[in-house]
């Protein structure tokens, strides 16, 4: 297939660029800046503008574009940003979609694990209802913009958890504290994080490109674990304790807004889509995949 995707230097997309190329398609990326080979096209998502010719002969659009949800405090004009930088892409590549003659078969356009907001312990498939807090709201409106392709496209919204990764992602600034065991759970360590490793995340953004379903998809392993569970999995790969938890009044009055949602709310995801079709996860344990973070798998 030729595959278009926007957000393809970042975590996801630069694994995601690399799993595809080596199963034989054609990537191509959309860049802000100048392309520079002819695998790169041109796009500036927050004005609506894009090159209509990159959509040319592709068979799917893959979108990964949007600011970094943890990246900076959660300001008013941070949100704003989060937000806008998300429906602006989708929009952006939902009308190109509409301008062409042939539309691609398939959009595959990102949505995460934050739809639902703070669960409990609930089991959470794809059809439980979207949360109420920040993240929730700005999913359930990133995943509407999607629908707006054009008839005939498969819409696929993946719902995609903490990204368990060697280095970056999620885990970028707490890894290097576990390695030198300093790390520890946040909070109390009883929410559940719905985690997958980079190298599933990839393997099943490719699967959903030719699998036939559409919608929501959880994107996480089907072990489900807490906070706990996880970080001391982790932390015993690479041999350290991690003992050194950190209280949640800590991380609210150091990051507000951004530690309820992301670090302390419980999120108990069920890939029930994935797992109904047959999705083969290369780390479906934890204790898989905490060997694969710390290099051992």
């Amino acid at each position: 297939m030729r595959i278009l995707i926007a957000g393809a230097s970042g975590l996801i997309g630069t694994a995601l660029s690399g799993a595809l190329r080596s199963e034989g398609h054609d990537v191509v990326a959309l860049v802000r800046r100048a392309p520079a080979s002819p695998a790169e096209f041109q796009w500036d998502p927050a004005a609506g503008r894009i090159d209509d010719t990159a959509l040319k002969g592709a068979d799917a659009v893959v979108n990964l574009s949007g600011a970094g949800i943890g990246d900076r405090p959660w300001t008013k004009a941070r949100v704003n940003e989060l937000r806008a930088s998300r429906l602006g892409a989708t929009r952006t590549l939902a009308a190109a979609m509409a301008r062409t003659d042939a539309p691609p078969a398939v959009f595959l356009s990102q949505s995460a694990s934050g739809y639902y907001g703070n669960a409990g312990a609930a089991l959470l498939r794809e059809n439980a209802p979207a949360g109420t807090g920040t993240l929730s709201r700005i999913c359930v409106d990133w995943e509407a913009a999607a629908h707006e392709a054009p008839a005939g496209v498969r819409v696929v919204t993946p719902r995609t958890g903490v990204v368990l990764s060697r280095s970056g992602g999620a885990l970028g600034r707490l890894l290097p504290l576990l390695r030198l065991g300093v790390g520890g759970p946040l909070g109390n360590g009883r929410q559940f994080w719905p985690w997958i490793t980079l190298p599933d995340v990839a393997a099943a953004f490719s699967f959903l490109l030719s699998a036939p379903v559409s919608g929501p998809v959880n994107v996480c392993a089907p072990e489900a674990a807490d906070v706990n569970s996880l970080i001391t999995q982790l932390a015993r790969a690479l041999h350290r304790p991690a003992a050194l938890r950190v209280p949640a009044p800590v991380l609210r009055l150091v990051m507000g807004d951004l530690a309820e949602e992301l670090l302390l709310a419980s999120q108990r995801l069920e890939p029930a889509v994935l797992a109904e079709n047959s999705f083969a996860w290369k780390h479906p344990s934890l204790d898989a995949a905490a060997a694969w973070v710390a290099g051992r798998g």
